[in-house]
């Protein structure tokens, strides 16, 4: 009943419309622009299908089935930690690098039927939705993207004051079979990939914006859905050696387009509700749920640079320097600060009805801190590796060439490995740091979880202040003024 990385690849061919370079990509499947990523998240299925892997990645359901780990409904603390354990073996496999894989709004839908009392206070018909689409995507292990975020046009203006007020996806028709939308929505990361789409708004709306309040999902190739892709680093990458991230791991991103798309209602889950609309990730563990998948995350693509981190020590044969072991030592305490606050969202995790849930602050305070860390952790390879990254053959070719290969070998030397071994590492340091696929991945780490002040506005919303106040008041009712004025002549007696 799990499905494999064959079933996965066969079930993009489904002619959805994804738009590259100006035309339609016939089958993302074996496209240069997609292939070898298509073929990452092949082998990530596949990992979780093989039989030594069972007890790994999938769990039992409710009807006797097994499902992914990624639909799991924790109801204790050991099963949150041994559901973390699955996610960060599938983790692995990538690196990091997906950062949308299955895994991450799967934990989405997850926690929002964890909340399913929430939704059955606001429309019962709509929880319905909602909990048929849960056990749907479950028991099929689908992939899935979503598209929470409108264009950005004039950011000064609700959506409802564009110019165009379709610009962004908004209901444009109704009946009793479902809702008809218009208008796009961003960025759909790893959606060429997913076989379908989660679409609403986490941004807050005003009031005048009701159309735009809304929440449901669709197949990729649903009939007028456009997926305009952005520019392919895969494409641009044709030798795995030469980019060994940005050719396999290139997840992309796109804008979607909504041309008149019917939503049966039983695919519909928030409709007209602008406080529902937030409600859904914030009233319920979903944007929690979700996020702790992506410090997992996090935590695994830390641990992969660390080994780059040291890698460049060895390969350059610094190791010894004391100024480059205080190096690694920060790092190595920034990495395990992500994993320390992995392992606390845990511990402090708290019941939501029968659901054993992440500690929302902690969470939080998490995603504050690793929004200023990314960047501060790349600087710290690149200020390691010198020029080493940059002075590399040109391409894999070179290496055809005898009178060039010897040369290489001359000219590549390190005391930690031959001239081959030399450049496959800094090839994919290199990849990892400085590529345009790195660019990328650092502006995603910076901005995926919304920008700063908006994180950091999570976590002042859910710190305990209260608590923080009354043990400042406990140490200033300890103390009095008044006793200090009764002393005061004692004291000048003495």
């Amino acid at each position: 009943m799990i499905k494999t990385g064959a079933e996965h690849t066969k079930s993009l061919k489904d002619g959805r419309q994804v738009y590259l370079d100006g035309k339609v990509v016939q089958d993302v499947t074996t496209d240069a622009a997609y292939g070898r990523a298509v073929a990452s998240v092949a082998r990530m299925f596949d990992f979780q299908s093989a039989p030594e892997n069972r007890e790994l990645m999938t769990f039992a359901t409710d009807t006797g089935t097994r499902a992914n780990r990624i639909w799991q409904l924790p109801t204790s603390y050991d099963e949150l930690v041994t559901r973390r354990k699955g996610l960060e073996a599938w983790t692995e496999l990538h690196g990091g690098f997906l950062g949308r894989a299955p895994d991450h709004v799967a934990s989405c839908i997850a926690g929002m039927y964890m909340g399913l009392d929430k939704f059955e206070a606001y429309d019962k018909a709509r929880a319905g939705a909602l909990a048929d689409y849960y056990r749907y995507a479950r028991d099929n292990d689908l992939y899935l993207t979503y598209v929470i975020i409108n264009p950005q046009a004039d950011r000064s203006k609700s959506a409802a004051d564009q110019k165009d007020p379709f610009l962004s996806t908004a209901i444009v028709d109704r009946d009793a079979e479902g809702i008809t939308v218009r208008g796009a929505k961003m960025l759909a990361t790893g959606g060429i990939m997913a076989n379908e789409v989660f679409v609403t708004c986490i941004q807050p709306l005003p009031e005048g914006d009701e159309k735009y309040a809304l929440s449901f999902a669709i197949p990729m190739n649903a009939k007028g859905l456009k997926i305009l892709s952005r520019k392919s680093y895969e494409a641009g990458a044709p030798s795995v050696f030469d980019n060994p991230l940005s050719s396999r791991f290139d997840e992309n991103d796109a804008v979607l387009y909504f041309d008149d798309v019917k939503v049966p209602w039983d695919r519909v889950f928030v409709v007209d509700d602008r406080a529902m609309t937030l409600n859904q990730f914030h009233a319920t563990p979903a944007h929690v749920y979700q996020n702790y998948q992506a410090q997992i995350r996090l935590s695994v693509k830390m641990r992969f640079l660390l080994g780059i981190a040291r890698r460049i020590a060895d390969m350059n044969g610094i190791i010894g320097f004391p100024q480059v072991r205080e190096t690694l030592g920060q790092l190595a305490a920034e990495a395990g600060m992500v994993d320390a606050f992995v392992a606390a969202m845990e511990a402090k995790g708290t019941h939501y009805g029968p659901y054993f849930v992440p500690d929302r602050h902690t969470l939080y305070a998490a995603q504050t801190l690793a929004q200023q860390l990314y960047g501060k952790v790349i600087t710290t390879l690149r200020e390691l590796a010198g020029g080493g990254m940059i002075m590399l053959p040109s391409s894999v070719h070179d290496f055809e060439n005898p009178e060039l290969a010897e040369l290489i070998r001359k000219t590549q030397q390190s005391p930690a490995a031959n001239a081959e071994d030399k450049v496959k590492f800094y090839k994919l340091a290199w990849d990892a740091v400085g590529s345009e696929f790195a660019s990328r991945h650092a502006q995603y780490e910076m901005f995926y979880a919304g920008a700063s002040f908006v994180v950091k506005g999570h976590s002042f919303r859910t710190y305990d202040w209260a608590g923080a106040g009354n043990l400042l008041d406990r140490m200033l009712d300890s103390y009095q003024l008044s006793d200090e004025v009764k002393e005061a002549p004692a004291r000048a007696a003495e």
